[in-house]
């Protein structure tokens, strides 16, 4: 078997993500769930993009976003994903190459536009993600290539993805290819909302296919539906070898087998939530991938998403390696599991 090339490939919807500032008044005019997301239309992204305030557009998507920061902090990074041959697929096509990002996926030609995510940051730093999807509502398992899968040690995939149900097709394909290779697969189950549409399609996807969890408090409480965090900690240690759950500014829990990890948040004035899970997660892979302890890998995701949380939009604004190099250490709790 080749040594793989690549630490991280990462799957998930190419979106050009659009931030724009609003206050609650405008989110609850339309009926907006504060810190959500969900798919909307053609015509209403359009509309809904008129009536935002001036914004800042980039490449995003949340595998993406992980992608990019994993890259800032040194990972050998790659990306699948489907964009449309027009204006924005080339402007996400340059950002995340220029991100340091290995990018093969070929652009729908003659079809639906690439997708938006059109996101509502209020005063308390909570997002609310409109997304019309276009074109990644087109990736199937035919834009899986195996060799691209077999270069890399661990294929993460976006939970989101799971809404086109011909991604979803697309999710068995790497995690077999993946396991095929010796590889590792990780899922990030994305939303809580998410969850919600397609909680038992994820339960199997766990425990038939995934090797290393991420979520966050909400979406693990909504994928075991119960009100408990240790209640679902203990679900999710069954049905996955690996977890890493977010709890704000409580840290991170990682569970591996017998251990249990307990890792502090890093201290930051919070201005747009926008990215943390993902910052995280890309934090924790990229220490993983170096062969880094557990606890050392929750720290490196705790880094990574407190820069990120620190200004507006979700990528990094300063030089990750520098923080990790000089942020100390968050002396972790660990504990043996019976």
């Amino acid at each position: 078997m080749s040594e793989p090339t690549l630490d991280i490939l990462g799957i998930g919807n190419a979106i050009v993500d659009v931030l724009a500032r609003a206050e609650d008044e405008f989110l609850e005019a339309r009926s907006l769930a504060k810190g959500g997301m969900r798919l909307i239309g053609a015509e209403e992204a359009e509309t809904l993009y008129g009536q935002m305030g001036p914004g800042l557009e980039s490449s995003g998507g949340s595998a993406g976003n992980t992608c990019a920061v994993a890259a800032a902090l040194g990972a050998r990074v790659g990306f699948l994903g489907k964009v449309a041959d027009d204006a924005l697929g080339q402007v996400f096509g340059h950002d995340i190459r220029a991100a340091g990002v290995h990018f093969p996926t070929a652009p729908l030609v003659g079809d639906a536009p690439t997708a938006r995510c059109l996101i509502l940051v209020t005063p308390d730093a909570q997002r609310t993600m409109n997304t019309f999807l276009g074109a990644c509502v087109t990736f199937s398992a035919a834009d899986v290539d195996p060799d691209e899968v077999a270069r890399a040690k661990v294929v993460y995939l976006e939970g989101y993805l799971f809404d086109p149900p011909a991604a979803q097709e697309a999710f068995f394909a790497a995690s077999d290819a993946a396991h095929g290779a010796g590889r590792l697969v990780a899922l990030s189950l994305s939303d809580a909302f998410c969850v919600e549409r397609h909680r038992a399609a994820f339960r199997r996807f766990l425990r038939e296919e995934t090797d290393i969890l991420f979520a966050n408090e909400s979406e693990i409480l909504s994928l075991y539906q119960t009100d408990d965090f240790e209640t679902a900690a203990m679900l999710a240690r069954q049905d996955v070898a690996m977890v890493a759950l977010t709890r704000s500014e409580r840290g991170s829990v990682i569970i591996a087998g017998e251990e249990r990890h307990e890792v502090a948040a890093v201290p930051t004035e919070v201005v747009d939530t926008t990215g943390a899970g993902d910052a995280y997660a890309a934090g924790f892979l990229a220490a993983l991938t170096q062969g880094l302890p557990l606890p050392e890998c929750g720290r490196w995701g705790a880094i990574a998403a407190a820069e990120v949380i620190s200004h507006f939009g979700a990528r990094p604004q300063a030089d990750l390696r520098a923080l990790v190099a000089a942020v100390p250490g968050n002396h972790p709790v660990s504990t043996v599991l019976g």
